[in-house]
């Protein structure tokens, strides 16, 4: 498999979602505009250069739009590898590259958002911990920091306090999201609109800065659904989704 680094100058022409065939889809817009605003920040995105889902984004954890303390460390923002390019070591090679790259900057380690049962858009736990990750914190909804020390002497990494007890105020449901992924663009929207169709209380907030991402009150800044206070979810929800999730 070849790979290819996504850059300033080849962003507009490089595809980054195979399961969005437009260049001009909003959610491939939103997510090159998300990237090009990263790069001055040391985001790195390294993906196969065959259509598909097979990709890396990782970024120094002091810029992450996460709600941690690891400073030193190269935080992971996704690492995804499916469809029928899964099984073929792509996931070893791009994770590889993370840390031949972390090592060569001088980095403390790297460190992930798992779970102890996988979730969808989280990284595989079993995965992680045949790679030589350990969980070095977990939040009160089940979400997990790993990481991998690349230095002796490195301390683990840890959630901030507003993220170790996830919690969202007011009724009703309240989801905080960012531009990070892609989906947003598009099921945000649909999902507001479906709530407001319904009579269903809904907030969303949208999470645009670093500052706001690191003060979040969820391990999960990509997307955290909570319903009177208490977190739900991870997964996107489309229309369809969110109502079934309603009738519960």
């Amino acid at each position: 498999m070849e790979y290819v680094r996504l850059t300033k100058e080849n962003l507009e022409k490089e595809h980054i979602c195979c399961a969005i065939s437009s260049n001009n889809d909003v959610q491939v817009t939103s997510k090159k505009a998300w990237l090009a605003e990263r790069f001055d920040s040391g985001l790195v995105f390294i993906k196969s250069v065959e259509r598909g889902k097979c990709f890396i984004e990782y970024i120094p954890a002091e810029n992450a739009w996460v709600p941690i303390e690891a400073e030193g460390y190269t935080y992971i923002d996704c690492l995804w590898v499916s469809g029928s390019l899964k099984g073929h070591g792509y996931a070893n090679d791009l994770l590889g590259a993370c840390v031949k790259d972390s090592a060569e900057k001088g980095r403390k380690g790297v460190c992930i958002l798992s779970s102890a049962k996988k979730k969808p858009f989280l990284a595989d736990p079993k995965f992680l911990k045949h790679k030589g990750f350990s969980v070095c914190d977990e939040a009160d909804n089940g979400i997990q920091l790993m990481y991998l020390p690349l230095a002796p002497d490195a301390e683990p990494p840890k959630f901030k306090e507003c993220a170790r007890h996830p919690h969202a105020d007011g009724a009703g449901y309240v989801l905080y999201y960012t531009d990070q992924c892609p989906f947003n663009a598009k099921y945000v929207p649909i999902v507001e609109k479906t709530a407001a169709e319904n009579g269903i209380p809904f907030r969303a907030v949208h999470i645009v800065s670093r500052e706001q991402a690191q003060n979040a009150p969820t391990p999960v800044t990509t997307y955290a659904l909570f319903r009177d206070g208490e977190y739900l979810t991870n997964e996107q929800m489309n229309d369809a989704k969110f109502l079934k999730l309603a009738a519960k």
